[in-house]
C-alpha cells in the first residue's frame, strides 16, 4: 500500500497511508513536475523507500519494516551535481558540497532515503530527497517531506516492506 502526499497549501500538505492522515510540510517552493538540485520545490512521483537512517543516540531503533540504520557523525549525503558521488550517502570528511545527516537540531533525527533520482541518478535532477523529522511550525523543507516526530514513529510502524511514497501535483 502506498502513502500519498497532497498539497493543502504552497509550502504544507496531507499524507495518508491506510488509516492515518498526518500533516507534512513540503519543499519551499512546492510540488514540481521539473525538480531540478537547488530548486526547493518536492518532486511530484511514486517513490520506493530504500531505507531508514536514525540516530540511535538519541533513540531506540524504531519499529518498522524498512531497513534501518543508525546514522554516524561521519555520515553525508551529497548534493553536487558535479560529483561522481552525486546523490550517494558519503563518508565525511567529504571535498564536495553535501548534506549532512549528524545534524544539531532534531530534523534528521529519522530519515526515510526515498528512491528519487537514485537509479542511476541524473545529474542536477535532484538529491537529497528525504522523508524526516518537521519543525515545530511545519516550515518549508529544501524539497523533502517532513512530519512530526510522532507521527513519522508511527508510519513507520505501519509501513510495509513494499510501501512507497506517492506525491500527486496540483
Amino acid at each position: 500500500m502506498d502513502m500519498h502526499v497532497t498539497a493543502t497549501d504552497g509550502t504544507r500538505g496531507r499524507l495518508r497511508f491506510g488509516e492515518l492522515a498526518f500533516d507534512c510540510a513540503l519543499g519551499k517552493s512546492g510540488i514540481t513536475l521539473q525538480k531540478r538540485e537547488g530548486d526547493g520545490a518536492t518532486p511530484a512521483g511514486r517513490f520506493p523507500l530504500r531505507g531508514l537512517h536514525f540516530r540511535a543516540d538519541k533513540m531506540s531503533p524504531p519499529a518498522t519494516s524498512l531497513v534501518s540504520r543508525p546514522i554516524e557523525p561521519e555520515d553525508g549525503w551529497c548534493d553536487d551535481p558535479g560529483s561522481e558521488a552525486y546523490n550517494r550517502p558519503v563518508r565525511l570528511p567529504f571535498a564536495a558540497r553535501h548534506e549532512t545527516l549528524w545534524r544539531g537540531d532534531d530534523l534528521y533525527d529519522l530519515v526515510v532515503v526515498l528512491g528519487h533520482n537514485d537509479d542511476p541518478p541524473v545529474k542536477g535532477a535532484g538529491s537529497c530527497i528525504f522523508m524526516h523529522v518537521a519543525r515545530p511550525d511545519y516550515g518549508p523543507t529544501e524539497g523533502c517531506v517532513a512530519l512530526k516526530k510522532a507521527d513519522l514513529l508511527a508510519l513507520l510502524a505501519a509501513l510495509e516492506a513494499d510501501s512507497a511514497l506517492h506525491i500527486h501535483a496540483g
